[in-house]
This record gives structure tokens, C-alpha cells and sequence, in this order.
């Protein structure tokens, strides 16, 4: 067997940022072992999107099509890619670790006499692949064993998407066999979160703040910071369930798992469901009064302080610094 394949998913005609998270994942698998990388793409008419992954650094794409995968089913999904594996011998499959995989993928992989290893966070030498347990409190390492395929989904803001270098891959079609009769559920509607107005998982910068701001009527001092970066506000679940940010800008276990180049925290301790959400930025620094906040445990930058004196001086420096 030879060879990492990552099925990508599609949603209103996109790859999501998470499908090329789990592509990261898969590179990272494939440079351990120097072998190639496949890209996966399902559906009716896939060729819009082929063309999108093509534009990656993959060896290959290769296009699963079938007039029964126009739309989602967990049959329609388990018995193409089951043809699929069996046709190509990957060594391990990856996926994005979404509603969807979740329907599907612990089929396929019980289906070929494996496990899927869900939820992956990190990929060590091994491969090794560390899962959270308990919202994050301890973490397990898995390793694959058998001679079949690994099958792997990643969580949302663990390995970085814009990791991925361009490319220019050929694209293949492959052709399932299913009947209609194999098709035992009704296509649905996709199933979609709720309507959120504001996306911090694409986010670059957060400023988030936590119940170091005492009260509602202190937030501005945080947001005129946000401001001045540029940078979009977040916060802990004390702010959000106290009403005074919407929900939707809550991170971490409950809420939005984010991954921005810079999250600076505001008086927020770092209880572990909250830093489940947000340990994938790429630098985070923190701000707060005790200098034993579990926050500065995973912080890059750490300012022990006050923070309605700190962040009023860092907006007018951030400010001036920009003229």
C-alpha cells in the first residue's frame, strides 16, 4: 500500500477551511513516510472543485464521481469511498473532522475492519496521533495497527491551513458502482450551525476578553483596543452567558475553535474548555492581574498587570504606531 488520500469536503460549492486543515494533516502524515498525497473530491459534477484542490500542492486529485453522490448520504458516501480505498491502497485516509465525517466515516471504517481515530489534534513521529479527552483536560496518543488503511478526521484549528503551498496537480476520475437500492436514507438538508454574523474561525486577529472586565459597561475599553487592530472581538463563556457579547463570539469548547496568527486575551484565566478553542493561534498573548493564570501556561507573550491600565496604553501605542 502506498500513498495518503484526504477527502475534502465541499459546502455550497467551496472547499471549507477546514477541508485544507485536514489536508495540512495529511502532508504532515505523508512527510513522515515519503509518500504521496491525494486529494478527494466527491460528488455528481466535482469539477469545479477538482480545479480548487489543483491549486494545492498535491500529487493528485481524484474526482469521485456518481449521480447518486449529487447529494449527501451516508450509504451513497460509505460505498464510493469503501470502492475507492480498495482501488488505490492508501495508507491512511484523512478527513476534516465535521457533522458530516461523523455520519459517515465510522461506517466506512468499521466497513474495512478498522477504527477511525477521531478528533486528532496533533501528529507526532510514528505516526503518534493525540486526541483531547474530558474538554481537553488530558490528552491519549493512538497508533494505528493492522494492515489496512488508518482512517483519521482532524479537529477544526489544529494544524494550519495556510501551511499549504500552491501547486498545479492532475486531476482522475474515478467512477463508483451503487444502485439506487444500496441508498437506504432520504438526501437532507445539509446541516448548517446557527446563523452566525461573525466568523472567527477565519478571523487573523482576536482580541477576547474575559470576567477580568468586572462589567458589561467596561467592554469598550477592549473593543477600542480590537479597533485598532483591526482585529475581530471574541470572549470567554462568562461574558457570553452573562449577555454582554452574543454568543457567537464565544471560544472555545462550547463555542467557535479559532486559529489566528495573533489572540490576545484580556483578563481571561484559561480554563482548559477555553483553551481548547483557541490553542491553535499561531501566537497568543495574554493579560492578566495573576501571574499564576493557567492562560500564560500556552501564552508566547505574557503581561502581568492591571488590565484597564495595559490595554488603554496599548491602544494609544497601537494607535500612535500607526500615525
Amino acid at each position: 500500500m502506498s500513498g495518503i488520500c484526504v477527502v475534502l469536503e465541499e459546502r455550497d460549492g467551496r472547499i471549507g477551511r477546514i477541508s485544507w486543515e485536514a489536508l495540512a494533516a495529511g502532508k504532515l502524515l505523508a512527510a513522515q513516510s515519503g509518500q504521496p498525497v491525494s486529494a478527494v473530491v466527491i460528488g455528481a459534477s466535482t469539477e469545479s472543485i477538482a480545479n480548487e484542490a489543483a491549486t494545492k500542492a498535491v500529487n493528485n486529485v481524484i474526482r469521485v464521481e456518481h449521480p447518486l453522490l449529487a447529494h449527501y448520504t451516508s450509504d451513497g458516501y460509505t460505498i464510493a469511498l469503501h470502492q475507492l480505498i480498495e482501488k488505490e491502497s492508501p495508507t491512511a485516509v484523512v478527513f476534516p473532522h465535521t457533522y458530516q465525517v461523523r455520519d459517515f466515516a465510522p461506517a466506512l471504517a468499521a466497513r474495512m475492519n478498522e477504527v477511525l481515530i477521531g478528533d486528532v489534534v496533533a501528529i507526532g513521529e510514528g505516526p503518534v496521533f493525540t486526541r483531547q479527552l474530558l474538554q481537553g483536560r488530558l490528552a491519549g496518543n493512538y497508533r494505528h495497527q493492522g494492515s489496512g488503511p488508518c482512517f483519521v478526521s482532524v479537529q477544526a484549528g489544529a494544524f494550519r491551513a495556510d501551511a499549504i503551498e500552491s501547486g498545479s496537480a492532475e486531476a482522475t476520475n474515478f467512477t463508483p458502482t451503487i444502485d439506487a437500492a444500496q441508498i437506504r436514507t432520504e438526501p437532507g438538508e445539509p446541516f448548517r450551525g446557527s446563523a452566525q454574523t461573525v466568523d472567527l474561525g477565519s478571523a487573523p486577529l482576536i482580541v477576547s476578553v474575559g470576567r477580568g472586565i468586572k462589567e458589561a459597561d467596561n467592554l469598550p475599553i477592549v473593543q477600542e483596543l480590537a479597533t485598532a487592530l483591526g482585529a475581530e472581538l471574541a470572549a470567554s463563556r462568562p461574558i457570553c452567558d452573562n449577555g454582554w457579547l452574543p454568543m457567537e463570539r464565544q471560544v472555545g469548547s462550547s463555542g467557535q475553535t479559532v486559529s489566528p496568527k495573533l489572540y490576545l486575551a484580556v483578563g481571561i484565566s484559561g480554563a482548559i474548555q477555553h483553551l481548547v478553542g483557541m490553542k491553535g493561534s499561531q501566537c497568543i498573548v495574554a493579560i492578566n492581574k495573576d501571574p499564576d493564570a493557567p492562560i500564560f501556561e500556552v501564552a508566547d507573550y505574557g503581561i502581568v498587570g492591571d488590565l484597564f491600565e495595559v490595554v488603554p496604553a496599548l491602544t494609544e501605542a497601537i494607535k500612535a504606531a500607526k500615525g
